[in-house]
C-alpha cells in the first residue's frame, strides 16, 4: 500500500527541546528528575521516560523535602508557580518552548500598560493556564468567534493565541474583534509547525483515500490534525500506536497520507507507516507488498549495506587500477556483514526505538543471525591467509576492534569512575570508526599484500571510501538520533547538534568531490575518479532530501543513501566494460 507521509510529521521544535533537555539530564545519572506535569502528552513516551527516572507530577506539595531536578515542560507554568518551584530548593530545568515564552512576555508587556489580554485557545489546556497567569487577572478566554460578543468593553484590548490553536479558527476570531475593537493589539502567535501541519493535512485533499494522524488522545494539537483532516472531508483515522490500525478498513484503500501530532517520536511513526505499508491493498497486485518486504529483510539483515560494501570496493579497485577479482570486494563483504550483525545483538538498546520492526526482526531470527555473523568472520580470515601473514594480522585486529566496540572494556568495579567505558561511548565514535575501517579494509589492507597497488592511489581510495562511508554513516545517525539520545549514546548529531552536523556533511561532501576532482590532475589516479563524482552528486542529493523533507527517515531515504555504494559499484563495471 502507497504511503504518503506527512513532511511536518512528528515533534515540534518545542517538544525536540524539551525532550532533549531531559534525556540529556536523565543520562547524567545525577539524582531524581520530576516534571511538573507530563512532558509531552503521549503515554508511550511518559512511559519511556518513567524507565529512564523521570518522574511527572501534578501537585507542587509531592516535591516538598526532595531533592532532584524540576522540569518546567514545554507549555509553560504561571509565575506564581514557577515561584513555589524555587523555594523549593530543586534544581530548575526551564523546557518552556521558546515560542510559548514569546507569548508570555507579549502578554506580561502589554497587561502592565493597562491592556486587557484575550486568549484563543483551550480553557483547560496547561499552555493556557499558563498565559494567564502572565496576565496578572486580566485576561479572557475564548475559543469561538461568537464569544467575542461575550467580553468586556474597553480602548485597550490584546489579542493571542494559543500557541497550536487552528489557524482559520484565530483568522475567524481576529476579524470579529477587529468588527467590535478596531483599536485591538492582535498577535499571530500560532507556532508555523502547527500551521504548517495544518496545511499540509487540508493538502491530502484529493490526493489520498484516507488520512491516519498518529499521537496522543490527549494532545490538544493531535485533536486539531483531525479535525482539519475531517474538515476538509477527509476519512480520517486517530491512533496512538501501530497496534491500533484497523486492517479491514485500510485495505480498502489504495492511497493512505500519515500525519503526526507534535508529541509523537519518530520511531512510533516509522513504525505506522512499515505496518500500513505492510497492507496489501486489494487494489493493489501482489507483487508490490512482496518486493517492499523482500527489501525490507534485505536492509534489515545487513545484506544490503554489505553489498553495498562489495560495490564500493570494486570500484576502489578499478582507482586503484588493479586487476579486478572477487577476493578484495568478497573480504569487505564478510567484514562489513559480520561487524553490523554482531554489533546489533551487542548494542541493541537504540535500535528497539529506531526501528522497532527491526529489533523484532533480531529477536525472531536471533540465532540463524548470529551463525551467519560469525561465520563471516572466519570466511574473512581465510580469505585473508591466502593473502598474506600481514593481511591475516591486520584482519585480525579489525575484527578484534569491530567486536569489542560496544563491549564495556572498563573492569566493572572500576566503572564509575569513568565517564567512557565502551569505544562506541565516546562522542562521534561511531561515525569515524566505521569510516575508519571500512576505508582501511578495501584501500589500506591490499598495500600489505606481495603484490601492493601504487601508495598514491591507494590514498585517494582510501580518502574517497573514508568520506562517502562517513557522510553515510553520519547521516544514519540522524535518522536514529532521538533513539539515541534515549539510550544515552553520544553520535555525531547529539553532540554537535543536526544543524552543524548536516553543515559538516555537506562540507565533507564538497571536499571528498575536490579531491577526487583533483586527484587526477596531479598524476594520483586515473580518469575513472572523474565519474566517481557522480556518487558525491547523489551524496549531496540525500542530505538535502532530508534537510529539506522532501523524504522522511524510512526505507525510501534509507535505500536513497546506500544506493551510493552501488552506484559506485555500477559505475566501476561500466567504465571496466565500456572504457
Amino acid at each position: 500500500m502507497k504511503v504518503k507521509l506527512a513532511k511536518t510529521a512528528g515533534f515540534c521544535m518545542g517538544v525536540h527541546r524539551a525532550m532533549d533537555l531531559v534525556l540529556n539530564e536523565a543520562n547524567k545519572g545525577e539524582g531524581p528528575i520530576y516534571t511538573y506535569g507530563p512532558l509531552i502528552h503521549n503515554s508511550q513516551v511518559i512511559d519511556l521516560l518513567k524507565s529512564k527516572g523521570v518522574i511527572p507530577i501534578e501537585d507542587i506539595r509531592e516535591i516538598q523535602g526532595k531533592k532532584g531536578t524540576m522540569v518546567i515542560r514545554a507549555h509553560g507554568i504561571p509565575p506564581g508557580e514557577r515561584e513555589i518551584l524555587r523555594s523549593s530548593g530543586l534544581r530548575i530545568l526551564d523546557a518552556t518552548c521558546p515560542r510559548v515564552a514569546r507569548v508570555q512576555a507579549i502578554i506580561r508587556s502589554h497587561t502592565r500598560k493597562g491592556f486587557t489580554a484575550v486568549i484563543v485557545g483551550d480553557q483547560d489546556h496547561p499552555e493556557v493556564i499558563g498565559l494567564q497567569g502572565y496576565a496578572e487577572g486580566k485576561a479572557h478566554v475564548i475559543g469561538r468567534p461568537e464569544e467575542v460578543a461575550t467580553l468586556p468593553e474597553t480602548e485597550k484590548l490584546l489579542v493571542v493565541a494559543q500557541t497550536t490553536q487552528d489557524a482559520q479558527v484565530y483568522r475567524e476570531i481576529q476579524k470579529a474583534v477587529r468588527a467590535r475593537y478596531p483599536k485591538a493589539v492582535i498577535f499571530d502567535t500560532i507556532c508555523d509547525a502547527t500551521h504548517n501541519r495544518q496545511q499540509e493535512v487540508k493538502s491530502f485533499s484529493g490526493h489520498v483515500d484516507c488520512v491516519v494522524v498518529v499521537g496522543g488522545y490527549h494532545s490538544g494539537n493531535t485533536q486539531r490534525l483531525v479535525q482539519v483532516s475531517e474538515g476538509a472531508g477527509l476519512r480520517t483515522f486517530h491512533i496512538e500506536k501501530a497496534e491500533e490500525l484497523d486492517r479491514e478498513r485500510l485495505a480498502s484503500m489504495e492511497v493512505v497520507g500519515v500525519t503526526a501530532g507534535a508529541s509523537t517520536p519518530n520511531w512510533m511513526i516509522k513504525q505506522v507507516v512499515q505496518e500500513i505499508q505492510g497492507i496489501r491493498s486489494r487494489r493493489e497486485a501482489r507483487l508490490g507488498p512482496w518486493l517492499r518486504k523482500v527489501f525490507k529483510i534485505l536492509m534489515d539483515s545487513n545484506l544490503v549495506v554489505a553489498f553495498g560494501g562489495y560495490s564500493l570496493s570494486y570500484s576502489a579497485e578499478i582507482l586503484m587500477n588493479r586487476d579486478l577479482d572477487f577476493v578484495h570486494p568478497g573480504i569487505a563483504f564478510l567484514y562489513i556483514y559480520a561487524m553490523h550483525v554482531l554489533n546489533r545483538f551487542l548494542d541493541k538498546g537504540a535500535s528497539t526505538y529506531n526501528d522497532p520492526a527491526m529489533a523484532c526482526f533480531y529477536r525472531r531470527y536471533r540465532i540463524p543471525l548470529m551463525f551467519s555473523g560469525i561465520l563471516a568472520i572466519l570466511g574473512s580470515l581465510a580469505i585473508a591467509i591466502r593473502l598474506g601473514p600481514s593481511v591475516f594480522l591486520i584482519m585480525s585486529g579489525l575484527c578484534v576492534l569491530g567486536i569489542i566496540y560496544s563491549v564495556p572494556i572498563v573492569p566493572l568495579r572500576r566503572r564509575r569512575l569513568f565517564r567512557y567505558t565502551k569505544i562506541k561511548d565516546i562522542p562521534g565514535s561511531k561515525t569515524l570508526s566505521e569510516s575508519l575501517a571500512w576505508a582501511t579494509v578495501i584501500s589500506l589492507v591490499p598495500l600489505l599484500e606481495p603484490s601492493p597497488p601504487d601508495s598514491s592511489k591507494a590514498l585517494v581510495a582510501f580518502f574517497a571510501v573514508f568520506s562517502i562511508v562517513y557522510v553515510r554513516s553520519a547521516l544514519f545517525d540522524i535518522f536514529q538520533a532521538q533513539g539515541d539520545l534515549i539510550v544515552g549514546v553520544e553520535t555525531l548529531p547529539i553532540t554537535l547538534g543536526e544543524k552543524r552536523t548536516l553543515l559538516l556533511l555537506k562540507s565533507v561532501t564538497i571536499i571528498g568531490g575536490l579531491g577526487l576532482l583533483a586527484a587526477p590532475l596531479v598524476g594520483a589516479v586515473g580518469s575513472f575518479s572523474y565519474l566517481l563524482l557522480l556518487c558525491y552528486g547523489t551524496l549531496m542529493m540525500s542530505i538535502l532530501a532530508y534537510e529539506k523533507r522532501w523524504l522522511y527517515p524510512g526505507t525510501s531515504l534509507e535505500a536513497l543513501v546506500e544506493g551510493n555504494f552501488f552506484l559506485a559499484g555500477c559505475l566501476g563495471f561500466l567504465w571496466h566494460h565500456l572504457a
